[in-house]
């Protein structure tokens, strides 16, 4: 088939987002798929820019800012960026292509016009990747009411399911947003597990016995830290393990609330943790291939439910994870029901230290937990069986 991806994200981009994006291009051009990433990119000077990147077809279109921006004029970026896609698409050589199947990943929600004009003028398919459901998430975390800003962002989210002949969602419990939307004939709702491409360790440049933490078992956060992710209980975690010197905490990453988490730390005077700022994604498994558990953080106020990319690079590294998300995430029954390590949906200090004590008395008597997290990665979170999902509700 000839597909086009679109999103907002691409390496060089090192966000968990672009990483999966890279994966889900590189595989479709595996499976023999003419794949041509569209990619929203504000920073190049010309309207447009097509290259080969790993085999995938690669089609940059030039965008107002969306990142790094206050919130304002990032939602004006993101109001304009498909429509300023679509035109600088028009511009390029694969204007008037005609496509088998348009795919998209959201976030971003704001990327409608640009697929419903491209299936209209291919007469195909679409199909919506979304990995939150914004602005649902946002009221849940107090970051908005359900005033006039909920109001517009709930009208673009609308209009964007609305050029969906399928959606494809992280996990069950998020079938609920979908309801009316699955009422329409022709419409496909199905579960699409988030997915991850198995890397080699091709090293990394943090080397952790270099550090502080040097010959302690690391628990260790490498993504984005930001609102979101409710991280401060991480902190709290290290303090009320910081009498055991044989226990470190690696943080790596960037977001809204690493300085914040930084200064929480060195308030504390915590000795048992280290921060890091982002690293490429191929440095991942060398990272993980020195630390021993992963920990995974949702802010409680949650109510959507959510797999964080940061899950699945653990599960295909061997590490079992210490999780603490929002009460009811379908990330709990997996985590217990598949023993990759220990889960809580209570924001408490205290509770998580008994289970990262557990979890690590486990770990040296528990020789097959590794082996559950490689399997569980390979059955449920490959790129191969996210492209061939895709593919089978593209040619429906």
């Amino acid at each position: 088939m000839r597909i086009a991806l679109i999103a907002d994200a691409y390496p060089p981009l090192r966000s968990s987002a672009a990483v999966q994006l890279r994966d889900l291009s590189e595989e479709f051009a595996r499976q023999g798929h003419q794949i041509t990433m569209m990619v929203a990119s504000p920073d190049q000077p010309q309207p447009w820019l097509l290259e080969e990147w790993r085999g995938v077809q690669v089609l940059r279109l030039k965008t107002p800012r969306t990142k790094d921006i206050d919130y304002v004029r990032r939602t004006l970026g993101e109001f304009l960026m498909p429509h300023a896609m679509w035109r600088n698409l028009q511009q390029s050589p694969l204007a008037g292509q005609q496509w088998d199947g348009v795919v998209w990943y959201s976030p971003s929600i704001f990327l409608g016009p640009m697929v419903q004009r491209m299936k209209r003028a291919s007469r195909c398919r679409s199909y919506l990747i979304i990995r939150d459901i914004f602005p649902e998430w946002a009221v849940d975390m107090g970051l908005m009411g359900r005033g006039l800003p909920y109001r517009f962002f709930k009208v673009i989210a609308n209009q964007q399911y609305a050029v969906a002949d399928a959606i494809g969602i992280q996990t069950p419990g998020n079938g609920v947003y979908f309801q009316e939307w699955q009422k329409q004939s022709g419409r496909s709702l199905e579960v699409l597990q988030n997915w991850l491409t198995r890397a080699p360790d091709a090293g990394c440049t943090i080397d952790v016995q270099q550090t502080p933490l040097t010959g302690r078992k690391i628990f260790v956060y490498a993504g984005n830290m930001g609102i979101a992710q409710g991280m401060g209980v991480l902190i709290d975690l290290a303090e009320r393990l910081r009498h055991r010197a044989d226990i470190g905490f690696l943080f790596v990453g960037r977001g809204s609330d690493a300085d914040k988490l930084k200064r929480m730390a060195a308030e504390r005077q915590l000795d048992n943790v280290v921060f890091f700022g982002e690293i490429d994604p191929d440095e991942i498994p060398g990272l993980y291939a020195q630390c021993d558990i992963g920990l995974v953080a949702l802010d409680p106020r949650h109510k959507t439910h959510n797999i964080p990319g940061k899950f699945l690079s653990y599960m295909h590294s061997g590490l079992p994870v210490l999780a603490c998300v929002n009460d009811g995430n379908d990330l709990v029954n997996l985590i217990q029901t598949e023993q990759v390590g220990s889960v809580s949906s209570r924001p408490d200090a205290a509770v998580l230290a008994a289970q990262a004590e557990a979890l690590l008395e486990q770990l040296e008597t528990d020789a097959g937990m590794s082996q559950r997290c490689t399997q569980l990665a390979d059955r449920l979170f490959s790129s191969e069986a996210a492209v061939r999902q895709v593919v089978a509700s593209l040619q429906a």
